[in-house]
């Protein structure tokens, strides 16, 4: 069994594209995975997608946070006969969604579920790919993966994750992450 957790940054924003429409135009910056069985991450930069996708396509199961409408929308265009839906994937944020009807931040998660905060945001990650501080991209991508892992451990060992409401409450959903 490989668990796969996997998150990326981009080299643009939407507003560099022309919109959400353009996801597909975003380009990798940093890709990170973490995987079970090697139990350690890996970054990859763009010219290291092709072993990025094979890595994906060699998981168990691919888990992350906004994969199927975001990360795998982003890595399209770096390989056209891959079909990403077909790799067997968790998305926590559909699957929150669909659990509570409506969509949710890592972030929200995170500080309710584990005390943390993310340590940056994509704008930022994408100002530092810019700036040619590609250690800082890296570090903030292999965060969010982390976060991302310990997030679904304590849904998959718990039963269950916590978000904090609009007005602040920290409430209760009961997830089936097994």
């Amino acid at each position: 069994m490989n668990l796969v957790f996997f998150d990326l940054e981009t080299q643009n924003l939407f507003d560099d594209v022309g919109g959400r429409d353009h996801i597909e135009k975003l380009k990798v910056a940093c890709g990170v995975t973490y995987s079970t069985a090697k139990n350690d991450f890996t970054v990859y930069w763009e010219d290291d997608v092709p072993n990025l996708i094979e890595e994906l396509k060699s998981a168990t199961k691919v888990i992350g946070f906004n994969l199927l409408n975001f990360d795998y929308k982003v890595l399209q265009p770096y390989s056209s006969q891959t079909r990403f839906a077909s790799i067997p994937t968790l998305d926590l944020l559909l699957d929150l969604q669909r659990i509570l009807g409506f969509r949710i931040s890592l972030d929200n998660i995170a500080s309710a579920t584990l005390a943390e905060a993310k340590t940056a945001d994509g704008v930022q990650s994408v100002g530092w790919f810019r700036n040619g501080e590609l250690e800082k991209v890296a570090e903030y991508c292999k965060a969010d993966v982390d976060i991302t892992r310990r997030v679904y451990e304590f849904g998959r060992d718990n039963g269950h994750i916590f978000y904090k409401s609009k007005l602040g409450s920290k409430l209760k959903v009961s997830v089936k992450w097994k």
